[in-house]
């Protein structure tokens, strides 16, 4: 197992520093697959919550080759979809999941948010119903660039949030990430609005991993961090969660103090 180079707890939340994201990758992985080799042991199922995005890349590549895992026990979930677009649509996260896990270790079951649903209300209360089926042993997840933690963007994000899953308004900040991180050709094709799981769901997972590599996430990691537990930072609240941890590379803990 690879070491982390730096480890530091900021309230409740463990932090882990890496020399680099391969590095941070291969940790993640091999730290899922014990886990979910031990919830195995321990119950039936896993049922495990999903993020797409380039910083979940390295690390399912990783955890699909270590092998060790029975996925035909393994109930799998994804946090987030765009409103209105197919599930073969180059930037749905359906297809992201499909091809990069699904198909790659056949799950027991692959609950996806299906975004072009008719009645978007209506597939809210559908995956609600589906998460609430049982609990949820492991979440893993990545850090936007405004500080997000699946869609939950500042404006729309509530600590105590009613809802388990729900339609949210994306901001610029979120939608100009998926430009400049390839998904979408230019802002007017990123869709306005989105499904997504909320923060009082992904806290009430029995353990976070939180996935936050590249320059491009160290000012966010810094206010996450340093500043103050608010939703104008919606991924500090996992500094009240002594279940999650925090992975970062060098480059993006290269703003703490």
């Amino acid at each position: 197992m690879v070491a982390a180079t730096k480890f530091f707890r900021v309230d409740d939340l463990l932090v882990q520093i890496y020399n680099s994201e391969a590095e941070m990758a291969q940790e993640v992985a091999e730290i899922t697959q014990k886990y979910l080799q031990y919830v195995l042991q321990q119950q039936d199922t896993a049922a495990v919550l999903l993020a797409t995005g380039n910083s979940q890349l390295k690390f399912l590549d990783a955890l699909i080759a270590l092998g060790g895992i029975d996925w035909s026990r393994v109930i799998l979930f994804h946090l987030d979809e765009y409103l209105g677009i197919t599930a073969d649509h180059p930037a749905s996260f359906r297809r992201y999941m499909r091809e990069r896990v699904e198909k790659r270790v056949c799950p027991q079951q692959f609950h996806y948010i299906e975004g072009d649903a008719l009645q978007p209300v209506a597939e809210c209360d559908r995956y609600t119903k589906l998460l609430q089926a049982q609990p949820i042993d492991l979440c893993c997840l990545g850090v936007g660039e405004n500080g997000h933690l699946a869609f939950n963007d500042p404006a729309v994000a509530h600590f105590q949030d009613p809802y388990a899953v729900k339609l949210v308004k994306l901001d610029l900040a979120n939608r100009q990430q998926q430009v400049n991180t390839g998904h979408f050709p230019n802002l007017d094709s990123v869709p306005q609005y989105a499904f997504t799981v909320t923060l009082p769901s992904i806290c009430s997972a029995q353990k976070i991993l939180c996935l936050a590599p590249e320059k491009r996430k160290a000012q966010v990691v810094k206010e996450m961090l340093q500043g103050s537990i608010s939703s104008k930072y919606p991924a500090s609240i996992l500094r009240q969660r002594s279940q999650a941890t925090l992975f970062l590379d060098v480059n993006s803990a290269s703003l703490l103090a």
